[in-house]
């Protein structure tokens, strides 16, 4: 899925409600950061983990966060315009633009699902991880993410489509294979997972549900359903009986 702005600035508000702020919390507690370490933030978006890693590493560490959109990157930009010790990165995963070993720890959310060669990439942070570093992933169970009140097979139509956005529907699933592949021990798996039963601007549903109306119509979706699918949630919502539920796994791995 490509971060166009209007997606970039969806993906940003979800991150601001507060599912993202505990799952930012959940990673910060996750990823053993001490000050003066050097960190870095593949798929940092529009910066919200940087500003917080940024005040924990210290004016002798360093943050770095890389992300493919410019647009994502411009915001980070503001965010973090007070720390003296970010510096972003334009580039994809798979060319990260720092030497060897020269990470304490790395983090990703939400990122690495949406590569279609995640093995390069994970390849790619091992080389810039130092041994005995960590590694903290965020990514969704998609299978499980779902919204519910709609009928069900326009529901099902709507969620079917948006299962082409992105590349690895059930990552978490396959990462503990692939990083003990790559030398990584001590892996384990933690479950993020959350319910939303409102539609309110502080629930990732608020956003999400635009996000999949979008991308729905994209993948030829006809706009009259999208639209009756976005009023039957919302007549859901008013009646007592909407949801909506994501599976997102963090999984940490020290590299030997």
């Amino acid at each position: 899925m490509e971060f166009s702005s209007d997606i970039g600035r969806l993906q940003r508000r979800a991150a601001s409600s507060m599912a993202g702020m505990s799952r930012r919390q959940a990673i910060l507690e996750a990823l053993p950061v001490s000050k003066g370490d050097h960190v870095l933030d593949i798929g940092c978006g529009g910066g919200h983990l940087l500003d917080h890693l940024a005040k924990d590493v210290g004016d002798d560490g360093h943050v770095f966060g890389l992300d493919p959109s410019a647009d994502q990157l411009a915001e980070a930009k503001t965010r973090c315009a007070e720390h003296d010790n970010v510096t972003l990165l334009h580039s994809f995963a798979d060319a990260i633009d720092l030497p060897d070993a020269s990470c304490h720890a790395i983090t990703s959310t939400q990122t690495l699902e949406y590569i279609e060669d995640v093995d390069a990439s994970l390849s790619e942070a091992t080389r810039v991880l130092m041994p005995g570093g960590w590694l903290v992933n965020v990514s969704i169970l998609w299978d499980h993410f779902c919204f519910y009140g709609a009928d069900a097979d326009l529901n099902a139509r709507i969620h079917d489509a948006f299962r082409a956005h992105c590349h690895h529907q059930m990552l978490p699933m396959e990462l503990p294979g692939k990083l003990t592949a790559l030398g990584y021990r001590h892996i384990r798996d933690t479950s993020l997972a959350f319910v939303n039963t409102r539609r309110n601007a502080n629930t990732p549903a608020f956003y999400l549900e635009q996000l999949m109306a979008g991308f729905a119509l994209g993948q030829g979706v006809a706009e009259a359903d999208v639209t009756t699918w976005r009023e039957q949630l919302a007549a859901a919502e008013a009646e007592g009986r909407f949801g909506f539920t994501s599976f997102p796994v963090l999984t940490a791995a020290c590299r030997g």
